[in-house]
């Protein structure tokens, strides 16, 4: 657990003594964006370990890098940009299908649980949905979608991200939705 000083030290301060070579400072760093970091990338990736190789990866560049980085801007939009390509180097690099097959969907689906359990399956089976779902799309209308909903960044911050105008980006997440509503209204037995 994280002690009240650490908490609230100043990305600036932080970055300023990694860079200087201060091993504890780059551990908060860290720390401060590892949970962000994997969350995308096992959005991006649909796998648990390809997240966590991700992650690794993403930190490993951020020791090599961090001191190119502007001191005066927030080291999260350089960070979803260095997820990004290391979770495409990822997905090219391994050529294999993500999702679950359908007979555990299917088994899924059918256990009729109990009250107090119900909420909780009702949440797997959705993010079982979601996941299946978002593993279907092309990946730059999968980026798009995460860096928008999930991550809350503005469309203007997703196109300079992916290198792309905010034109393009809002037609790839209205492309994306499309896909998962198709996606969703499929595997729900036809019911939209």
């Amino acid at each position: 657990m994280r002690d009240r000083a650490e908490a609230q030290a100043p990305e600036a301060s932080l970055r300023a003594a990694a860079v200087r070579g201060d091993l504890e400072a780059f551990e908060q760093l860290v720390r401060r964006y590892e949970r962000a970091v994997f969350s995308l990338a096992l959005r991006l990736t649909g796998d648990v370990e390809d997240a966590r190789d991700a992650a690794q990866g993403v930190f490993l560049r951020m020791h090599r890098k961090l001191h190119t980085v502007d001191p005066k801007r927030s080291l999260s939009p350089w960070l979803y940009t260095v997820t990004l390509n290391v979770c495409r180097g990822i997905g090219r690099s391994r050529i294999r299908s993500r999702l679950v097959p359908m007979e555990e969907f299917v088994q899924l689906a059918a256990v009729d649980p109990t009250p107090g359990p119900e909420r909780q399956l009702s949440a797997r089976e959705a993010e079982f949905q979601l996941r299946a779902g978002l593993q279907q799309l092309p990946e730059r209308e999968r980026a798009a979608l995460l860096l928008r909903e999930v991550e809350e960044l503005s469309t203007a911050e997703v196109a300079k991200l992916l290198g792309s105008s905010e034109t393009t980006v809002r037609s790839q997440i209205s492309s994306a939705r499309m896909k998962l509503r198709k996606f969703f209204a499929k595997h729900a037995g036809g019911k939209r």
